[in-house]
């Protein structure tokens, strides 16, 4: 592994522009439980009860208390060495690194990462059902208009935010390197950034322990806990 971790870290310092994309493997090595694997949370919980608002709408006490479950595992855990190092990494080279998210843990802000895309909202905030309000209180009703708040999260059926996810695209677009960490490569329109980046010239890198439906298209394949290679390969980048 060696050999790849340094053309990695050299393509990564010769960037002028570098982009990130985060999956559920990243957190799930901070101890946050995953989804699809098969003991993920979707095994053991009905995602169409739980992250649709057809379940919202059918039963919105149940859907809280299992946002509120999981505020609590996220809150228990920290931040792990692949975060630091990429928080690290956009200290050091400021709005030219962007990373993409999938994560709805806000572990990367924790870390010190500023430049970050949430493309399927974050679980930390609570938003309006009718007038789009965020707020971070817990509260069940808009204090605004009166409308049910829900989870600041993208559930099943529901788009993407188009502005964060126009913006994750036109980093993938201008992007010299992408780094594709943690991820199965699955979930789409997320999944199809790599080839956004691919196809405008950039060099794609997985990072990932285990073999995804991205891996057959990248450049280059570093077989790791992002923890392990992410300190490794930005440790000497500037």
């Amino acid at each position: 592994m060696t050999d790849v971790l340094d053309i990695v870290r050299d393509l990564v310092a010769q960037a002028s522009s570098i982009a990130v994309l985060t999956g559920a493997g990243v957190s799930a090595e901070s101890g946050v439980a995953t989804f699809r694997d098969p003991d993920g949370l979707w095994a053991r919980f009905s995602p169409r009860e739980l992250a649709s608002m057809d379940g919202f709408l059918a039963n919105p006490e149940r859907v809280r208390e299992w946002y509120d479950y999981r505020r609590q595992i996220i809150a228990s855990v920290e931040p792990n060495d692949g975060h630091r190092a990429l928080a690290a990494l956009e200290r050091r080279r400021g709005s030219s690194v962007t990373i993409v998210t999938q994560n709805v843990d806000r572990l990367h802000q924790r870390a010190g990462s500023v430049n970050v895309l949430e493309v399927h909202g974050n679980i930390i905030e609570n938003r309006c059902n009718d007038c789009g309000r965020i707020c971070l209180t817990d509260d069940i009703t808009c204090t605004h208009c009166g409308g049910m708040m829900r989870p600041n999260v993208v559930w099943f059926g529901e788009e993407l935010p188009r502005d964060v996810f126009a913006r994750a695209e036109q980093a993938c677009r201008e992007c010299d390197v992408m780094l594709v960490v943690g991820t199965s490569a699955e979930v789409y329109p997320a999944a199809g950034l790599p080839a956004t980046a691919a196809n405008y010239g950039a060099v794609v890198v997985e990072i990932n322990p285990n073999p995804t439906a991205l891996s057959h298209q990248a450049h280059h394949i570093v077989r790791a806990p992002s923890a392990v290679a992410l300190p490794q390969i930005l440790k000497e980048t500037t």
